[in-house]
């Protein structure tokens, strides 16, 4: 038989949730609960909350369970929801405790709902973080390095020196045989010459900074001397040759 203080809660919830609530029998109801406030573009989250209670109510405890309606719960925030109703419900013992109940769990999920906006929002922003510096890496390109920087002029060299050979036939193709060999006689001397002008403070640095060999610039200076010497012999072309 029901008792008296389970009568008069019943009709009590049925004038709170005339719409929400469904008596399925003398000591089972079940009330559709949604958040306090769900905000905009967020995803419907809807549980159905069935309550069953047992004799000695409310001395004791009724037992509760969730069913979803709309929206995703999954069973850990589902054990969750339970968990909480069922403090609120202990603090509650001796007197009616539905209502109580159920607007906890309208809170609780305004909380969930509160939590997966703010989680997603933190998703968002780190994958816009990660793509950020995914552009600035690729942007910003490779350190250049001393093995780097060497190999990278050990091409440039050889692809100069490759286009200047081709410059120089092509040029070669208008001159006689005799005007071929003393132009190449004299740019022999010359290139010389300047591949060592352009090389010497980048060798002396190179070198200095390996601290592997000791440079006697003397030498060089003699190499210099002689060189001048040699330009005085360079031969000129002209029209009657």
């Amino acid at each position: 038989m029901m008792s008296s203080v389970l009568l008069e809660e019943f009709e009590v919830l049925e004038s709170i949730y005339p719409t929400e609530l469904t008596k399925t029998s003398e000591r089972d109801i079940q009330i559709d609960v949604e958040p306090e406030d769900l905000p905009e573009g967020e995803e419907t989250l809807k549980l159905r909350l069935h309550v069953h209670y047992m004799d000695d109510y409310p001395d004791t405890l009724p037992e509760l369970s969730l069913d979803s309606l709309g929206g995703e719960v999954d069973a850990s925030e589902t054990a969750h929801l339970i968990n909480e109703l069922k403090k609120v419900g202990d603090e509650n013992l001796g007197m009616a405790m539905t209502f109580t109940l159920v607007s906890h769990l309208r809170e609780q999920l305004s909380e969930l709902v509160r939590f997966r906006t703010e989680k997603r929002k933190k998703d968002e922003m780190e994958r816009e973080r990660l793509a950020m510096e995914e552009e600035e890496a690729r942007t910003r390109g490779t350190p250049v390095t001393v093995v780097s920087f060497k190999a990278w002029k050990n091409k440039f060299d050889a692809e100069q020196a490759a286009k200047k050979s081709r410059e120089e036939e092509e040029k070669l193709k208008g001159f006689t045989p005799k005007e071929r060999e003393e132009y190449k006689k004299v740019a022999l001397r010359l290139s010389g010459r300047q591949l060592f002008e352009r090389n010497r403070n980048l060798e002396e640095d190179a070198l200095m900074e390996e601290g592997t060999v000791s440079v006697d610039i003397s030498q060089y200076e003699r190499t210099r001397d002689n060189e001048k010497e040699d330009d005085n012999d360079v031969v000129t072309f002209s029209d009657s040759d």
